[in-house]
């Protein structure tokens, strides 16, 4: 028997496993008499209608029960970790790695690299697949875990080794062997400047259109901090993002014929780059980005927003109209990124001059880090400290209030830094709440949490 275990975290009432009296605590060892290293494991051996499971209870007394459901019935059980044993870390060099380039001060499991296969299908991050044994390889294909998501980055040997270290030709190997088998892969390209563009992102997406099971390729730039000595710059430049644009309009013009989608995704930021001047009119339709499986790599968010956006005359009409009657006037809270699409959307919009944009600069990382998800407590609150002094200065003695992206905080409401939304209340010498991401969502909160204020 394993010395793991999946630790149960809630039991659904009425459920199978509730009927038999397993409940928060207990410890799934196995299912029918097999290990469980992992939530793909406890789906695998109990799909069926009846399984018997092994666990031990919160007295520490070990047993088995079976449970048996309805086809189509949930078991009810929720563990409280994806991963029941070790979680597989990374063990490459790759120049670009953001992790490596985090502050010192940056809590620990921030620093957690990991490169483990299973995760890439429970949770959508991306492994390079030099770590991968023939056991492991051998479970992808038995159970079909698939869609993986792939760090492809190169295929030039040599630009491989350079990016992500020795073991890069491994990677590729058991990339080659998973398509083979009928694995279907997301792979993922960092883009470096004189690294793996121009002719070396030709050269890529020409061996990953001839795999078929590469569902798609999303193209990321070189994201970096300052707390590094490495890099000092990537496609921020007007000129360089729209060359990665026009290089991969082709692939995509051909994809669309031939697979009916674009395939090859360039991320917003080459967009936001591109076109900093009219970036809406620019920006790819919804239609393009298909059913966003690239979403939270950064690839199709602007079009999203903007869309939703669009789609909330009505409720931005009522929200106008709540904090004109309240006389209270919000800051929507915003990294830098947010800029080239924000701005022209409340320009039209009746919330302009009612709901202001903060757009506050991520000193903690520094770098080219401009995205509202990584900004941290201790930039936001003198930010909304120093809004607050302009506002005195200007006589303006109006109610403020600030709205705090939910994308800034961890599930456990804590920002990157460590400091919670009332830490930067108290520094910034206003409420701040946290809201929803989307305009759809976030207004009907805006004007909720008026009333009640001013009821």
């Amino acid at each position: 028997m394993s010395c793991y275990a999946g630790i149960i975290a809630s039991v659904e009432v009425d459920s199978p496993a509730w009927e038999v009296g397993l409940e928060r605590g207990c410890q799934i060892t196995a299912a029918d008499g097999h290990p469980l290293r992992d939530v793909i494991d406890w789906r695998w051996w109990a799909c069926d209608e009846a399984v018997t499971v092994s666990y031990i209870d919160n007295d520490g007394e070990a047993g088995e029960v079976e449970l048996v459901r309805s086809p189509g019935e949930d078991w009810g059980i929720e563990f409280s970790k994806a991963i029941f044993d070790e979680v597989i870390q990374c063990r490459n060099a790759c120049m670009f790695c953001f992790m490596r380039q985090l502050p010192d001060d940056v809590r620990s499991s921030l620093t957690l690299r990991d490169d483990d296969f299973r995760l890439s299908f429970l949770q959508g991050t991306f492994v390079t697949f030099t770590n991968l044994t023939p056991a492991d390889e051998a479970r992808i294909i038995e159970q079909h875990i698939s869609p993986l998501r792939y760090s492809l980055h190169a295929v030039t040997p040599e630009v491989r080794r350079r990016m992500i270290g020795p073991r890069a030709s491994v990677g590729i190997e058991a990339a080659e062997r998973l398509l083979q088998a009928g694995i279907e892969l997301h792979a993922q390209i960092v883009l470096m400047p004189g690294v793996n563009d121009g002719a070396e992102l030709a050269q890529t997406l020409s061996w990953a259109w001839k795999h078929e099971g590469i569902r798609s390729v999303g193209i990321v730039p070189l994201g970096y901090t300052k707390h590094q000595r490495a890099f000092e710059k990537s496609f921020g430049e007007q000129a360089r993002a729209r060359a990665v644009i026009d290089a991969i309009e082709g692939y995509q013009q051909r994809a669309l014929v031939d697979r009916g989608t674009a395939w090859v995704y360039a991320s917003d930021e080459f967009y936001r780059n591109a076109f900093p001047d009219d970036l809406l009119d620019h920006l790819p339709p919804a239609s393009f980005y298909g059913d966003f499986d690239l979403f939270e790599d950064g690839i199709g968010i602007v079009r999203a927003f903007v869309d939703d956006w669009q789609g909330t005359e009505a409720v931005a009409r009522k929200a106008a109209r709540a904090l004109k009657d309240a006389q209270v006037h919000a800051l929507l809270i915003c990294g830098c990124a947010q800029r080239e699409f924000l701005d022209p959307l409340l320009r039209n919009s009746p919330l302009q001059g009612l709901l202001e944009p903060l757009y506050v600069r991520n000193d903690y990382f520094g770098g080219n880090v401009d995205v509202t998800g990584l900004l941290c407590g201790c930039d936001v609150g003198p930010s909304l400290a120093k809004a607050q002094e302009e506002a005195r200065t200007r006589g303006d003695t109006q109610e403020r209030i600030a709205l705090l992206p939910k994308v800034t905080l961890n599930a456990d409401g804590v920002m990157l830094d460590d400091t919670t939304p009332s830490d930067v209340a108290r520094t910034a010498g206003m409420p701040v709440h946290v809201v929803s991401c989307q305009a759809s969502e976030f207004l009907p909160e805006l004007i909720a949490l008026i009333s009640r204020a001013h009821s």
